[in-house]
């Protein structure tokens, strides 16, 4: 579990110097590129490391949706475009602090007007010079979505952290000079500038955006179609270049950047191999056909390092819930049917035997190291008789619900949906309720249904992008829209009052307590939208010949420093 003050860093970094003339990033480099704690900064992403004409290829647990991270709300596809672009904000290799990247400093007299310094000397993969005029061309694009891409499910972090039209928090960006971008934001918060650190918000080039017609994205029944840009042409400043997606074979291909402006990337070729069955990413390990892959199920993890692998663990920031969304399924909009589902599940039991040594049971819907977490909250008990109880007081002792799950897929907080839906199911039905089953590919309909409210009950979760209150409790309850279907109650408004309200307190004192307020009020048996689970310490696991991956609690890890050796 990683310490509180260190944590809550990124979040609270930009309140503090926000109470100053002038707020400006810390963080100093040496000609190396260190942090100071002895990591090598993400300007020099290669770590110094020998680069070699080897290749990496990496079992992915699912497929990436698209390849601008623009419209991408999922960590596979982060996985392979964090590869491709940089970010004017970085974060620390291997844990939360935000630190320069693109930007080598920001500064603001009073949190609205911000100017960020641009480095120099820095292309993008199609030759284009990174400026502060390409910089401003990737905010304007941003802000600029038809509305498909101003659905909950297209720019869905822009969305969330920024929204659209006149009540953006996003104003305007001018290139004062060549290489400092100056955006003004329409009022002060917490979240800004460190959300910039998000893969969301990653600079593309201005050149092949405008050639390959980047904003073009489109609604077809339910589904998005991307423009060629988000499919062929993703186009960054990164250690690697985007090569190729054979979607049929389920590779994605990347090449190293050889004219990348820090250390170049340890291996010539970086291959995703997209194999969502677990025990089939461990086969392919032990065949030698991949030198690693991401989420071995925890069961595995002492055999994984017994043949001889290793087996990075994560510090746990990550949750798992259960949905509850009354848009979908009126029934839920009863606070009595939300108490009884959750009385009747057996969490404890979840916990102990499906996740690893350190996973913990929720109780509020963000992790404990989050500042803002109220620990006065106590978990729901399990009670399969109160549930019934519950049930028949609402007059829904016969409830029938559908219940959503995904397939080929694991997640960091979810190893195995499967065994995750069948203990629920178990457990409803223990209380007499009658599950129905739905399931659909987490990037064929999954992700898209469950954003869209035409999921009644659904499994999902989230692993945080920077230590940040807002980054959990915004990212799954803001706007009217919101995957939980929160606008059906008659909360709603208060709700969206009290994120504002704690995002926008500058005290840092002050803005905790109010979000321990309203993580008590969420919590609370008349609010309720959905059932936290657990939190969980993910892990990955590479050959005993890679050399130089660095697990990172975002999910967030750096593949340009990994080298093998024979």
């Amino acid at each position: 579990m990683k310490n509180r003050s260190v944590g809550a860093l990124a979040t609270t970094a930009a309140l503090a110097l926000l109470l100053t003339s002038c707020a400006q990033s810390q963080r100093e480099t040496d000609d190396a590129g260190d942090n100071g704690d002895g990591a090598t900064g993400t300007q020099s992403a290669g770590g110094g490391a020998e680069a070699s004409d080897a290749t990496f290829v990496f079992g992915a647990a699912g497929a990436p949706t698209t390849f601008d991270p623009f419209y991408a709300s999922d960590g596979e596809t982060f996985r392979v475009t964090r590869q491709i672009f940089q970010n004017l904000i970085g974060i620390q290799p291997g844990g939360t602090e935000a630190v320069p990247e693109l930007a080598t400093e920001w500064t603001s007299e009073d949190g609205l007007v911000w100017d960020f310094t641009i480095q120099e000397g820095v292309k993008f993969h199609d030759g284009t010079d990174l400026n502060a005029e390409a910089v401003c061309a990737n905010f304007e694009r941003w802000a600029d979505q038809n509305e498909a891409g101003q659905s909950p499910s297209g720019a869905y972090y822009f969305g969330n952290d920024f929204g659209f039209g006149e009540d953006s928090l996003y104003k305007s960006c001018e290139a004062t000079d060549e290489f400092t971008a100056q955006v003004t934001v329409s009022r002060v918060t917490g979240k800004f500038p460190m959300v910039l650190s998000q893969a969301s918000y990653a600079i593309q080039s201005p050149t092949a955006m405008d050639q390959y017609k980047a904003n073009d994205i489109k609604l077809e029944g339910e589904a998005f179609v991307f423009p060629e840009y988000a499919t062929s042409h993703p186009t960054g400043t990164g250690p690697f270049t985007f090569e190729s997606y054979d979607n049929a074979g389920g590779t994605v291909t990347l090449a190293r950047n050889e004219d990348f402006w820090g250390d170049k990337a340890g291996v010539a070729s970086l291959v995703f191999k997209i194999i969502p069955d677990e025990a089939a990413r461990r086969q392919e390990l032990e065949a030698g056909t991949i030198q690693g892959y991401d989420l071995p199920n925890p069961v595995d993890w002492q055999a994984l390092k017994d043949a001889g692998n290793q087996v990075l663990i994560r510090d746990p920031f990550n949750i798992l819930y259960l949905a509850l969304n009354p848009v979908a399924d009126p029934q839920l909009e009863d606070p009595l049917v939300r108490q009884a589902l959750y009385h009747a599940l057996n969490r404890d039991q979840f916990v102990t035997s499906q996740l690893p040594e350190g996973a913990e049971v929720a109780t509020q819907f963000m992790p404990s190291t989050v500042t803002g977490w109220d620990d006065s909250i106590a978990a729901y008990e399990y009670d399969t008789e109160k549930a019934k109880q519950l049930l028949e007081q609402a007059g829904k002792s016969d409830l029938t619900i559908e219940l959503w799950y995904p397939s080929e897929v694991s997640r960091p907080y979810m190893p195995d949906p499967q065994r995750v839906y069948d203990q629920v199911k178990s457990d409803w039905e223990a209380a007499g309720i009658t599950v129905e089953t739905v399931t659909k590919p987490w990037a064929g309909g999954y992700i898209d249904d469950t954003q869209a409210s035409r999921a009644p009950a659904f499994f999902l979760g989230w692993t945080g992008d920077l230590n940040s209150a807002d980054n959990f409790l915004c990212a799954f309850f803001c706007g009217d829209d919101n995957q939980f279907g929160t606008s059906a109650y008659d909360w709603h408004g208060e709700l969206q009052d009290a994120i504002r309200a704690a995002d926008a307190e500058a005290d840092e004192a002050k803005r905790e307590a109010l979000y321990k307020e309203l993580n008590t009020n969420i919590m609370s048996p008349e609010w309720l939208p959905g059932l936290p689970i657990s939190h969980s310490p993910p892990a990955l696991v590479v050959a005993a010949n890679v050399q130089g991956m660095q697990p990172s609690p975002l999910t967030a890890e750096d593949f340009s420093t990994v080298t093998i050796t024979e």
